[in-house]
């Protein structure tokens, strides 16, 4: 994350703050993030140097038709700022910073399939018996890589369950005998 999208993601949650709208904003700024991380052409159109900056602005404007007028402002701001590229991370910083805000704890859980809604509550449970805290959201990340099982982690805390990590732990375990 870019020094740049951390500064423009705390003034937008200044301004939020200041205008009493930091919660709309944040399921802007969430849907906006989903939006951007799920399409390749829109991340190549952002960062494109061949596309005007003003086509960039028009076609984010209509993508994102239904948020509010901060964040089509914010739009507005990074396209004039010639920092269009950063909207995403921008996103990504301001829901960051408003989960520290509300002292809720974000619990990232990498699996190799997506969590159904059952297992997703369970992970939910055992984090908030975990951290003590009612305020906890799930994250889930998808990573076939690990095989099956799942990565958990919470802050600083991390616990690997993963196919993945057991095999690699029997292969240390018959490589030093």
């Amino acid at each position: 994350m870019s020094r740049a999208a951390i500064r423009y993601a705390k003034a937008a949650l200044q301004h939020a703050s200041e205008t009493k709208t930091e919660n709309v904003l944040f399921g802007d700024m969430q849907s906006v993030q989903a939006t951007i991380e799920g399409s390749e052409e829109l991340r190549n159109m952002l960062t494109s140097p061949v596309i005007k900056a003003e086509d960039k602005k028009q076609v984010l404007l209509k993508i994102f038709s239904n948020q509010t007028d901060v964040t089509k402002n914010l739009v507005s701001v990074l396209i004039a700022n010639q920092r269009i590229a950063l909207l995403g991370d921008v996103a990504k910083s301001y829901v960051k910073l408003y989960n520290e805000e509300q002292g809720i704890q974000v619990a990232k859980v990498t699996t190799a399939v997506a969590l159904s809604s059952e297992l997703e509550a369970k992970v939910l449970a055992k984090v908030k018996e975990m951290t003590g805290s009612d305020k906890v959201t799930v994250e889930n990340i998808i990573d076939e890589s690990i095989i099956g099982g799942f990565i958990l982690r919470v802050g600083d805390l991390q616990y690997n369950a993963s196919i993945a990590n057991k095999l690699n732990r029997l292969k240390r375990e018959f490589t030093l005998n």
